[in-house]
This record gives structure tokens, sequence and C-alpha cells, in this order.
């Protein structure tokens, strides 16, 4: 049965990712149909970033309420709304009324479902299972480009709401397994730790828990700008089309799917603290690639690095939260976190379309630069409070591999 939920919860996963890169892939040819600057993107992408807060902060109360289960469908099923209104939205202020349960469902289901496999499941299964979420926002940017350039981006919405819908099905199938699973373990003294619940506030006085936040803030925010502005800085400043980048965008999404591949093979032989420092690394010189002066093929090289390197980052500081701030804590903690992921998409993204609208495109890989050197800088400092040495990380890696 746990193996059967398992599958289920990945398959929501992949659920989660589809919304995620739709709208960066579909802007482009939206803000000129409707004819819109291209900087009101931002508004809509705030919006949705406001409700997964929100859900993100509450999540720990509604959760032990209803259940992870109850809360998973629900939320499935209210995103799948949300994207069947974005199909036939004919004007921003549709949009925006549209990203309220379009973020306060994905909130939802990111929190509850990333909490439940951080307690019942290996960092094997947490990183495959945001391999899934990478499947969905792969996914996502091929059935752009393919509506794109067969019809309008509204087909490509209405091909996402039938993907998602058949997932709201699907979560709402298996409800009974949850208790299932749940006494299943009880019998077998599994039993999880009672949820301790604290409030947002008294979290982040917390040093270590600032520490995390920041964490997520940034890397989120390296993701935020390549979902929503990766196809404008290659239309921008490379000079594609916007079928093409909507294509080409892609080997980013692809990139995520394969490092958290990776990462969860890998999982059973480095440390989660020691897949994070890597990725890190990598995601620094992928940077560097977009930056140097090289042919536009090579943007497509530093897109795909960005994804793989940032990726193993979010599953795994995930599946550290119970062993770094206790299990009865994680849901509260994991709520605290997921809110710092979103006011990165929030704040940050949107901060540069601004900047890019005003400064020119250009400026992505020196926005991703600056972000990915705050992701190393606050993770070397979170892991050092814990007592992690980095240097003695690497030095068991190095005999590891000998």
């Amino acid at each position: 049965m746990t193996i059967v939920l398992l599958v289920v919860i990945y398959v929501a996963f992949v659920g989660l990712g589809i919304p995620d890169s739709l709208f960066g892939a579909a802007w482009p040819a939206m803000y000129a149909d409707l004819g819109l600057p291209v900087s009101l993107g931002s508004v809509v992408t705030m919006i949705i970033s406001c409700g997964t807060i929100v859900s993100s902060l509450s999540s720990a109360a509604v959760i032990n309420r209803f259940g992870t289960g109850r809360v998973t469908a629900a939320s499935t099923v209210l995103t799948a709304a949300a994207l069947l209104g974005f199909s036939l939205a004919p004007s921003l202020l549709w949009l925006c009324l549209l990203a309220v349960p379009l973020g306060l469902g994905a909130g939802a289901i990111d929190t509850a479902l990333n909490n439940y496999v951080a307690l019942h499941y290996r960092a094997t299964h947490m990183n495959f299972l945001h391999c899934a979420y990478g499947v969905g926002v792969t996914v996502s940017p091929f059935i752009m480009s393919f509506a794109l350039s067969a019809g309008t981006w509204r087909e490509g919405y209405l091909g996402a709401t039938i993907c998602q819908a058949a997932i709201a099905l699907l979560t709402i199938a298996i409800l009974p397994l949850w208790g299932k699973v749940a006494r299943a373990d009880e019998e077998r003294g599994e039993k999880d730790a009672e949820p301790r619940t604290e409030s947002p506030l008294a979290l982040v006085r917390r040093r270590d828990v600032r520490l995390a936040c920041l964490v997520f803030l940034a890397s989120v925010a390296i993701e935020g700008i390549c979902n929503t502005w990766g196809t404008s800085y290659l239309v921008n400043a490379r000079g594609m089309g916007a079928g093409e980048a909507a294509g080409t965008v892609t080997v980013y999404y692809v990139g995520v799917t394969l490092g958290r591949f990776l990462s969860g093979v890998l999982a059973n032989r480095l440390s989660s603290k020691q897949l994070v420092g890597l990725g890190q690394l990598v995601t620094f010189a992928a940077v560097l690639v977009l930056l140097a002066p090289l042919p536009v093929g090579a943007a497509s090289v530093g897109l795909f690095l960005v994804g793989f390197g940032n990726s193993p980052l979010y599953p795994n500081m995930l599946h550290l939260t119970p062993r770094l701030f206790g299990r009865e804590l994680s849901q509260s903690v994991i709520g605290v976190q997921m809110a710092a992921s979103y006011v990165g998409s929030l704040a940050l993204a949107p901060l540069f379309g601004v900047v890019g609208q005003s400064l020119g495109f250009w400026l992505f890989p020196v926005a991703l630069l600056a972000l990915s050197l705050v992701v190393l800088g606050a993770f070397v400092a979170l892991m050092t409070l814990k007592g992690w040495s980095p240097r003695a990380a690497a030095a068991r890696l190095v005999r590891s591999q000998g």
C-alpha cells in the first residue's frame, strides 16, 4: 500500500509542476494577444505567489485538521479549475482573479506532500518526488510550444487542464488509501510523533530557521526567474522567435528533471548535505557559461546546467528539515520554508521582470549569479551552525570515491 500511495504522490507532484512552467512559456504570446506590456506578467506571478504564501503559512493547522490526503485532493481540483479559467480568460483582470486559486492550491499540495514524504520515506524518494515535479514542468513548455505552433496559447492551457483534471480524479479515487496506510503504520509501531504547531513569527526569530529560509528564497528565485523570464531572455536578449524560445527553454526543465533523478540515485551514496553543496557548485559554473560571450547555442547549455545544478537543493533541504528541526516541528518549519520560497517568486522574479524591461534582459545571467552566491553563503552558514563541516564532508567524499 505504501508503494501505491508513493506512486500517486509522485503523480500529484507531476500535476504540481504543470502550471509552474506554463505561464512563462505562454507569456510572450499572451501579452501580445491581450495587448499588454511584457512586465505585467509579474502581476500575475506575484498574485500566484501571494496565494502560495498564505496557504503555506496556514498549512500546519489545515493539514493537522483535515489530513494530507484530503488537502492534496482538494488542492489539485482547485488548480485544475484555475487552469481551465486561464484558457478562457479574456483580460488581465481575469488572469489575476484566477491566479488566486492557482496559488492557494499549489502551496497546499507542496507543503502537505513534502512533509509527508520527509517523514515517511528515504532521501531517495524525496529526490524522485521532485524529479516527478520536473516531469511536470518539462511537459508544460512542450504542450505550450505545440499549441503555439498549431493554434494559440489558449489551447496550451486547455491541454494542461485536461492533464491536471485526470490527476485530480486520481487523488480523489485513492483517498481511502491514506487511512489504510496510517493504520498499517500504527500496527507496525511507526506512529508519527505528535505534531507541534508553532507560529511563523516565533520560528523566524530563530537564526537557523532564518538561514534555511534564505537558502530556499534565493534558490526558488533562481527557479522563478528561469521559469518566468527564461523565454523572454531568449527572445529579447538572444534574438529567438517566441515559438523557438518556448521549445528551447525546455532544456532548463530537462536539467531539473535529470538533476533530481540523478540526485535520487546518488542519495544512497552521498548525504543530502553533500548533494546540495555539489549541486550549487554546478549552478555557479552554469551561470558563468551564460555570462560568457558565447554563441546562442551556449545559452541552451547554460540553462540546462542551471536546472541540473539547482535541482537537488529543494528536495534535499526538505528531507533534512525533520533532522535539523525535529519531526514534531517539521510541518510548521516546512510551511515557513515554503512561504520563504514563494517570497522569492513573489518579490525577486517580478522585480527582475521590471528591471529586464527597463534595462534589458541581458541582465538575466547577472541576476542568477547574485542569487547563486546568496544560496551558497546561507547554506554553508546553516550547515556550520548545525555542526557540519564542508571541508570534512569534501574529504569524506574524496575517500569514498577512492
